[in-house]
């Protein structure tokens, strides 16, 4: 059968940093005869050329290429093209990993659409990926519709043929930004770019140790020595004007003003933010016309404007002023309406900790002259931010904790400006409501809730919250789309965050009343704290000394709109004497239905069964269990004196 995708990874010296790279290789769902794995080891030293031999010698999707260090992951990659017999390529570095589905979905979506690109949705562990390209799928995305200027990793599928066609390979050496040169050229000369965002294809890490390429300081002669021969590509594929502009305007903004700016910029040691100012400056001034910096937000204009005039004194003050100023979002109202949850908040800008206020009088005026001084900068960026009040925006995102996957939600919002003093300053304040549906949220989990807000030359993410303890809204667990959610407040933070595939005490049964439980016939009925938006089925297990027997039951909202009502028969099983625990399982068709014992039980006698509370367990099983807290704890005291003994 022929082979569909080819994975490319380029190895060098990742040690235990490969593993999860190749779990994830071999958990696709891609059929093992549909795809191979090519590993080009670049000369490692480690123990990891003896690990591939191992894994090839076992796996046949798996090979193997050894050859001498070439520097960098651009000849890894062109030996990998080179060796591959998949009608696709995909490129994966040897520290991050895939989704399960990554290279089906991606392939699937590349051949519908007859791609030659396929831009799969990334989440970022410890560093940074595009969000506004991935915020629907782009069947046929291009430069000029879609960002795909923000995305120039080499983490995608190609269609083998293009890259022939077009001869493209990687530039090849000890070198930066490789990939800005193949990406940039793929975009250009593609027939079609298909951006796929509603899965996470690829897992972009930060290891552990700080060692990723990536992450290295560079030196910034080379660097941008580099990053001119992108622009060389740019050059050659696009015709002078907007066009043109608009991509030059990603290198311009990503890879020199914001290196400039906040706390970034400041927290380099002097002598090297010098020498980065200066090679930045001389790029600035040889390479980008005025059309360039005129489509950045204010804040990216006053910087750019600020080293192409030389100024390197004055960059430095202007980011010291923009290192104190963050986003905040405080939370308003969080309820369960109509299956999803509703959330309200409100998000602005503070300064030092305070509201940014802004003229109220301010005019549009495009930024004619470098300004005098940083005063007059951050009057004009304040000026031109109130101007633009009506292209503010906020979202709400959630985000896996453990993953980094995130997705937006649907938000609705206001805009308002509020009047500060005497009215001649306002302060711009976002007004939302966002509907998260838990049904469309992939996995199980813990998923925090950020909110992103767009202001003026600002695009920032905070969390939502703190809430205040003394009035913060507490909606009860829900049951949507076949399993629990449960929105809470993080400690001691008092951040919002919703768990997914909740059990157990977090699921707040523990607080149901013997008196909310009847048993009517054959039937018992209980009123519990959980939302439900319509009937759901669920099941009970019953559990007594003798046996444990199980039975549908169904949750229905109560009628007075708070809480659900428990219906269910009591097992045709039921033994006319002793006491019967109770558990309840939410997701009856989970692959692993996991049960939360409920705070009562029923006791039959006599052909009768009554509500009874939860027997206490015996004296030799409280003796058992508090032995094994004693040894427990008496564990843990020796572990942490091995460790501190170390």
């Amino acid at each position: 059968m022929p082979v569909k995708v080819s994975v490319i990874v380029p190895v060098y010296n990742p040690g235990i940093y490969i593993e999860d790279c190749i779990s994830s290789l071999q958990r696709q769902s891609l059929p093992p005869e549909e795809y191979e794995v090519i590993f080009v080891d670049d000369g490692s030293t480690d123990e990891t050329p003896s690990r591939l031999d191992a894994l090839a010698a076992e796996d046949p999707r798996m090979k193997v290429i050894h050859q001498e260090n070439s520097g960098w992951s651009g000849k890894p990659r062109n030996v990998g093209i080179e060796a591959s017999r998949g009608e696709f390529v995909m490129f994966v570095d040897n520290d991050d990993y895939l989704g399960d589905e990554a290279l089906e979905r991606m392939y699937d979506y590349g051949v519908a659409n007859g791609a030659d690109v396929v831009v799969g949705k990334m989440a970022g562990k410890g560093r940074g990926v595009p969000v506004e390209l991935f915020r629907r799928n782009h069947p046929r995305a291009t430069v000029e519709n879609a960002p795909l200027i923000d995305s120039l990793t080499p983490h995608k599928m190609f269609r083998r043929a293009f890259l022939d066609r077009i001869g493209l390979r990687f530039p090849e050496g000890r070198r930066r930004l490789e990939d800005h040169v193949f990406i940039a050229e793929a975009y250009l000369r593609a027939e079609n770019v298909s951006v796929l965002s509603d899965y996470v294809c690829y897992y972009h890490l930060r290891r552990d140790d700080g060692s990723n390429a990536g992450f290295e300081r560079f030196d910034p002669v080379g660097y941008f020595k580099n990053l001119r021969e992108a622009l060389d590509v740019v050059e050659r594929y696009t015709e002078p004007g907007p066009v043109r502009d608009k991509l030059f305007r990603r290198w311009l903004r990503v890879e020199m003003v914001e290196r400039l700016r906040a706390r970034r910029f400041l927290k380099l040691p002097d002598d090297y933010r010098r020498e980065l100012f200066a090679e930045i400056h001389e790029v600035v001034v040889e390479r980008f016309g005025p059309g360039v910096a005129a489509g950045l937000q204010p804040t990216q204009q006053v910087v750019a404007a600020l080293t192409a005039a030389d100024r390197y004194d004055d960059v430095v003050a202007f980011a010291e002023w923009e290192a104190g100023v963050a986003p905040k979002a405080a939370p308003g109202h969080l309820e369960w309406r109509d299956g999803s949850l509703s959330v309200g908040f409100t998000a602005e800008y503070t300064s030092g900790g305070e509201p940014l206020t802004f003229p109220a009088d301010a005019e549009a005026t495009p930024l004619d002259d470098t300004p005098k001084d940083v005063t007059e900068a951050v009057e004009w960026v304040a000026s031109q931010t109130a101007a633009r009040f009506g292209q503010a925006t906020a979202d709400l995102l959630l985000r896996e904790r453990s993953s980094a996957a995130q997705y937006f939600q649907p938000v609705r919002f206001t805009r308002e400006t509020v009047p500060v003093g005497d009215g001649a300053e306002v302060r711009l304040v976002l007004r939302a409501t966002a509907t998260v549906d838990p049904a469309d949220l992939p996995t199980d989990g813990v998923w925090d809730a950020l909110v992103r807000v767009k202001l003026g030359g600002w695009t920032k993410e905070c969390r939502l919250g703190p809430a205040p303890v003394a009035n913060r809204p507490a909606p009860d667990a829900g049951v949507v789309g076949g399993r629990p959610a449960l929105p809470y407040w993080t400690a001691p933070h008092g951040n919002l965050s919703l768990e997914l595939g909740t059990r157990g005490k977090r699921l707040g049964l523990g607080r149901v009343q013997q008196s909310a439980v009847t048993v009517t016939g054959d039937q018992v009925r209980a009123r519990l704290p959980l939302y439900v938006p319509a009937d759901t089925e669920v099941r009970l297990r019953f559990v007594s000394p003798q046996q444990m027997v199980e039975a549908p039951g169904t949750l229905s909202p109560a009628a007075d709109g708070t809480g659900a009502v428990l219906a269910a028969a009591l097992p045709a099983e039921s033994p006319s004497r002793g006491v019967w625990r109770v558990a309840l399982c939410l997701a009856p068709d989970a692959a692993r239905p996991l049960y939360t014992g409920l705070p009562f039980a029923l006791r039959a006698a006599g052909g009768r069964v009554w509500v009874a509370p939860v027997p206490r367990p015996g004296v030799a099983l409280r003796v058992a269990r508090r032995a094994r807290r004693v040894l427990g704890a008496a564990r843990r005291r020796i572990s942490r004196l091995r460790i501190g003994g170390q």
